[in-house]
């Protein structure tokens, strides 16, 4: 149906197309135009948002201990700030359906304000914890993704969410290198003044350049934010509750590794500070070629379901690499195919899942997406230790393999049902 549906659809939006351009000459291009602009305008501030929180996250463990925390009670401060994203996630995907895209960028940009506000004061390690909280409605990156899905047309919507990759790596070289140099030159408050000042900036580019919804956002004021029977209801759309744990369990054991990264890089690695800095750098430019070069190409030639079976395929490769490795050598290499099945697999999951709901309720599905990150930030810790002490390194790449093997079965020998398959 939904072809004959969209066939209708197509034809009668020809028609009133044609009858507006008749009638408006122009004012199509400029519409046009104007989309183009808020995209652009969306992955700045998605940029903006990561330069700062990357920049926060290389800072973060000298000034916790400064102010006496153990690495475990840091441990718990990133369990803390990953629950909090967790719950935000879905939450702050309603509020992006129910209130606009607009309202919900601008809740994303002040909270970011907040956080780095009451992180500048963390004076003690009460404060210190509070300062997480804002991290809840902090969703830069799902609110881009939302602007993306109502201005751009479907087929082109994998391309489009891909290029947000780029702004994540360029969030992660500029912020990186900039908290480094900043708070080794100025001290370690700098880069938290730095992030309050540009989160402000970019509540007010929110305000200014992201334009106010059309008021057929508003057809479900009634229902409640908070609810978790809404965010069930999505998971029963054909093919979505199958899709989404792919999303979450390829990219599992590798989640687990990298959030275990900083531990490792000291002890198994021997990396210096600074040396995990270059090497997040690194990942931050493989990430841009990647999502900037690769990714969109491949989705303009691949169905999405070969590029998902593709992902998984390289996931199990790199599950098998991260099992054989031994020099920070070794890792670079296993790096690129890593950086590539992450980026593929992101990509195509978020579009698929935004395809097979309604668009009403797009907003809400990208929430849920976003918190399969804060998800692995939350039970990684505890699950990655465990790992790491019992059975080493070697381990996280053993399960990699496995998981995405079975996998990889499933997904040739299942046939998922999904409402738009072909990437036209």
């Amino acid at each position: 149906t939904s072809t004959m549906n969209s066939k209708a659809s197509s034809g009668g939006e020809e028609e009133a197309s044609a009858m507006r351009t008749k009638t408006l000459g122009k004012s199509g291009y400029s519409g046009e135009v104007k989309r183009g602009q808020t995209v652009l305008v969306a992955y700045l501030i998605a940029t903006l948002e990561l330069t700062f929180l990357f920049m926060q996250i290389g800072v973060m463990p000298y000034l916790a201990k400064s102010l006496g925390l153990d690495s475990v009670g840091f441990g718990y401060l990133q369990t803390t700030f990953g629950v909090l994203q967790l719950v935000g996630g879905p939450i702050f995907g309603r509020f992006a359906d129910q209130f606009g895209t607009r309202a919900a960028l601008i809740l994303s940009c002040a909270s970011g304000s907040a956080f780095f506000l009451l992180m500048s004061i963390s004076t003690s390690i009460p404060l210190l914890f509070l300062s997480r909280l804002p991290a809840v409605f902090m969703h830069g990156l799902p609110g881009a993704q939302k602007v993306i899905t109502d201005m751009t047309a479907p087929s082109q919507r994998a391309g489009a969410l891909g290029k947000l990759g780029l702004c994540f790596g360029v969030g992660i070289i500029i912020g990186s290198a900039l908290g480094g140099v900043l708070s080794t030159k100025f001290g370690i408050f700098v880069p938290i003044y730095v992030g309050l000042v540009g989160n402000l900036i970019n509540t007010v580019i929110a305000m200014v350049w992201i334009p106010l919804p059309k008021s057929d956002h508003h057809d479900k004021e009634n229902s409640n934010v908070f609810s978790i029977r809404e965010i069930l209801r999505l998971m029963k759309f054909p093919g979505v509750m199958e899709i989404f744990m792919v999303k979450v369990f390829a990219g599992f054991p590798v989640g687990l590794f990298l959030v275990m990264f900083s531990i490792i890089s000291m002890d198994f690695f021997g990396l210096e500070a600074v040396e995990s800095g270059y090497l997040m750098s690194y990942f931050g430019v493989l990430q841009m070629v990647i999502q900037g070069l690769v990714v969109g190409k491949l989705t303009n030639h691949c169905t999405e379901m070969t590029l998902l079976r593709l992902s998984v395929f390289v996931f199990a490769g790199v599950g098998l690499g991260m099992a054989l490795m031994r020099t920070v050598w070794h890792y670079c290499i296993v790096a690129m195919p890593l950086t590539f099945a992450f980026s593929m697999l992101g990509t195509i999951t978020d579009s698929i899942l935004t395809k097979a709901v309604p668009s009403s309720d797009t907003g809400t599905m990208l929430g849920i997406c976003a918190s399969v990150q804060p998800l692995t930030q939350t039970v990684g810790p505890t699950i990655g230790g465990v790992l790491y002490k019992q059975f080493g390194v070697s381990s996280f790449g053993y399960l990699q393999l496995i998981v995405n093997i079975g996998l990889f079965i499933y997904l040739l020998k299942s046939k998922i049902p999904l409402r738009e398959m072909k990437n036209q």
